[in-house]
């Protein structure tokens, strides 16, 4: 009798922990297979820490078949799923078609960037969900700071030590909070004009920092921003985003090279692409994890909307917390239902939050007992090792040495602006250089376009660096529809939009964990001809990246969509849900 074949689609919170609990139930009973797009498990939460330099890249990843014995590791991204006939279709990065035939699914595909139909936003902002958002953040803010110290005038200097974060949940909370002490260390090594200091906004429509936790610890999480010099605003967010700056909601112009957004996140549109029952673009399933009508198919994580019994009528937030223990279950489910054994329901209790505010300081609330300042800070940290995977006695070392020894501040070049749009349904993988779609796009738009999109952004210097994570939980009031965005043939959706989320206001809750699948391996690119004058996105000027004349970003209007990018039917609208989980 053949062994039953198990296929995992997704390596993110809910997906990793699924394939351990299996590997370790199994016992070589089983075939395995875990589909993701790169060899890594990405730890989320600490992603803020990478952008800031204080971790090294590799630290908050974890090898997947270096901790998963008895694992079938395929690298690739799933675009379809036939039911009927128990496949899963992928392509693997090669861009070579490939397919899995299961008798068990474990639907576990994460989440993506939530982007909004506010004008520039796409052009000229930068998510925080993966690895090469974080390292493409933390060379841009880098460069900002060292270009700042040699400006020629005062308007350029403070242009580009001003960085605008939007969404003040917990990844846009640690981001800035990060962010501030980040720059000030830079400028001790490239001084400013005299009276002038790196600037870091934070905005969010809620009325509070960290609407998620309780007014305690929001309170304390924002003394500790205004203190440390973050301009807070809330009830305020942006209009409208061009090359030289932002225009806010209360109708200021804040000149700035840097816009992260952190507004939240949507589930996979893979899971909508399945047509069965959906909440707000989540796949409902029972209480076991197991889609109704379907018992061999599983789901968990941001891709799952599970009933929540503990208050009857909801379904778990999008969090790391839930996504972890959800695979657990599946795990177990998924064991029990080849075996003849019980499957057991999803029950949680909350064991509270963190935020790392960057030092010593922090706010958390484990089993519901608030904390702030250097206690909190201690809960924060344990948690986080004894959260981890693996890598516990690096990140351990990097946090030690980050204590007593100065950060390397330098560009790694190892991203291009380009390479991480924010607009995309894999910000798990830096878009490759020379890859396929990048020829594409040359093709279709000229070489001079070419030119002028790899000079880079903002004034025309070369574009390094990177920035992402999984914590990115914020309140969002009355979400708009994302732009409707066109397909490839080969990965055509059966389904328009990704996301059902209603106008109401929905809390995501994303602080100390993470979403799934959300974690990509980065390309280094190869070296950029001989750039002549800077391209500038100002009026009048020689279009920058993503803008009209230019090479279009992957997934903007006139470009190659990203993979697993849901593909509207004529007259839909896309809306989507606020809720994040990693």
């Amino acid at each position: 009798m053949s062994r039953p074949r198990i296929v995992i689609v997704g390596a993110g919170f809910a997906g990793y922990r699924t394939a351990r609990t299996l590997a370790r139930a199994a016992r070589g009973r089983a075939d395995i297979t875990l589909l993701n797009p790169t060899d890594y498990f990405l730890y989320l939460p600490l992603l803020p820490q990478v952008a800031a330099g204080i971790l090294e890249p590799r630290r908050v990843t974890v090898s997947l078949s270096g901790t998963l014995p008895g694992v079938r590791l395929v690298l690739g991204e799933a675009g379809r799923i036939d039911l009927d006939g128990r496949t899963v279709h992928y392509t693997d990065p090669e861009d070579r078609p490939g397919t899995l035939g299961y008798d068990r699914l474990v639907l576990a595909a994460g989440s993506v960037n939530k982007l909004l139909p506010i004008p520039g936003v796409a052009e000229h902002a930068h998510g925080f969900r993966g690895l090469p958002e974080a390292l493409y953040l933390r060379d841009h803010v880098t460069r900002q700071v060292e270009l700042a110290a040699t400006a020629d005038n005062a308007g350029e200097c403070a242009a580009r030590c001003t960085f605008v974060v939007v969404g003040a949940g917990y990844t846009g909370t640690e981001v800035a909070a990060q962010g501030q002490l980040f720059t000030d260390a830079l400028v001790r090594s490239h001084p400013l004009r005299k009276g002038m200091r790196p600037r870091w906004l934070l905005l969010d429509i809620a009325p509070r920092v960290l609407p998620e936790l309780d007014q305690r610890l929001s309170r304390t999480a924002d003394q500790v921003l205004r203190e440390r010099g973050v301009d807070v605003r809330m009830g305020t967010s942006v209009k409208e985003a061009t090359g030289d700056g932002v225009l806010l909601t209360d109708g200021e112009f804040v000149d700035t090279r840097t816009l992260v957004w952190c507004v939240g996140v949507r589930p996979d549109p893979l899971a909508e692409s399945l047509g069965l029952p959906m909440e707000r673009g989540r796949l409902l399933v029972e209480p076991t994890l197991q889609v109704p009508g379907r018992p061999e198919v599983f789901a968990c994580g941001d891709a799952a909307a599970v009933p929540d019994l503990e208050k009857p009528g909801q379904y778990t937030p999008m969090t790391a917390q839930h996504a972890w223990r959800q695979g657990k279950v599946a795990g177990h489910n998924i064991a029990a239902s080849l075996t003849g054994g019980e499957l057991r329901p999803y029950r949680h209790k909350d064991m509270g939050f963190v935020v790392d505010l960057g030092g010593v300081k922090a706010a958390a609330n484990p089993l519901g007992v608030p904390l702030s300042g250097l206690p909190a800070g201690a809960v924060t940290r344990g948690y986080h090792l004894a959260a981890m995977p693996g890598n516990r006695v690096r990140v351990a070392a990097d946090w030690l040495l980050d204590a007593v020894l100065p950060r390397q501040a330098v560009q790694l070049g190892l991203v291009r602006s380009w390479s991480v749009p924010l607009d995309t349904a894999s910000p798990e993988l830096a878009r490759v250089p020379n890859g396929r779609e990048r020829q594409r796009e040359t093709a279709a738009s000229g070489p001079g376009a070419a030119v002028a999109d790899d000079i880079g952004d903002e004034d025309g210097q070369s574009a390094v660096g990177g920035g992402g994570g999984e914590d990115t939980s914020r309140t969002i009031t009355s979400p708009t529809p994302d732009p409707v965005k066109r397909e490839p043939a080969r990965r055509r959706r059966d389904q328009g939009s990704a996301d059902t989320a209603d106008g109401s206001a929905v809390e995501s809750a994303v602080g100390g964990g993470g979403g799934e699948d959300t974690s990509r391996t980065i390309t280094s690119p190869t070296p950029d001809p001989v750039k002549s004058e800077p391209a500038k996105s100002r009026p009048g000027s020689e279009p920058a990246k993503n803008q009209p004349g230019s090479v279009p970003g992957r997934n903007q209007p006139g470009s190659v969509p990203g993979r697993n990018q849901p593909g509207p039917e004529p007259g839909r609208n896309d809306s989507t849900s606020p809720e994040g989980d990693h």
